[in-house]
C-alpha cells in the first residue's frame, strides 16, 4: 500500500533515508548525511509530497516530489530492494505527474539504470554542489517510453 506520509513516520522514513545514504552513497564522507539530517527531517519532509510503501505493517520505502515535480528522494529499505518497491513508487509518482525530474550521483550505478529502466532519460551530467560528485539530471515525460 502506498500512502501520504504522516507525522508519525518520520524517525522510521529518516531511518531510511540515513541507512540509504551510506549504503548507496559510500563514496561520499558519513559526515555530510549526518550533517544534512536535520535539514531533512525538519525543513525538507515537511515542504514535500513525500509517499511511503507500507507492507506487513512496516515501511519499507518511499519517495519524495518537491516543487511540483522534482523528485528529492528514493529510498527503499536494503532488505527490502529488488521486490518491485521502488518501481511501485515511481509508477504512483508517474500517475500524480505528467513529468518528473531527478538528479542521480553518477558513481550510483544502480539507481542511474533503474531510473533509465523506468523511462527517464539523461539531459545533463553536471557537478554537484555540495558534494564535488558528479550527477545526471534526468527527466521523465507523460507519453515518453510509458513504463
Amino acid at each position: 500500500m502506498i500512502r501520504k506520509l504522516r507525522e508519525e513516520d518520520i524517525t522510521k522514513v529518516m531511518t531510511i533515508w540515513t541507512k540509504g545514504n551510506f549504503k548507496s552513497h559510500d563514496f561520499i564522507d558519513k559526515d555530510y548525511w549526518l550533517l544534512n539530517f536535520n535539514k531533512v527531517k525538519n525543513e525538507y519532509l515537511p515542504n514535500s509530497e513525500t509517499y511511503v510503501y507500507i507492507e506487513d505493517n512496516e515501511i519499507k520505502g518511499f519517495v519524495s516530489v518537491m516543487d511540483e515535480n522534482y523528485i528529492g528522494a528514493l529510498f527503499v529499505k536494503e532488505d527490502s530492494k529488488r521486490k518491485g518497491i521502488g518501481r511501485k513508487l515511481i509508477n504512483y509518482c508517474k500517475e500524480k505527474y505528467d513529468e518528473l525530474t531527478l538528479q542521480v550521483y553518477e558513481k550510483n550505478i544502480d539507481a542511474t539504470l533503474f531510473y533509465v529502466a523506468m523511462g527517464f532519460k539523461n539531459i545533463k551530467l553536471q557537478v554537484n554542489q555540495n558534494t564535488g560528485e558528479q550527477e545526471y539530471v534526468m527527466e521523465w515525460r507523460n507519453g515518453d517510453n510509458i513504463k
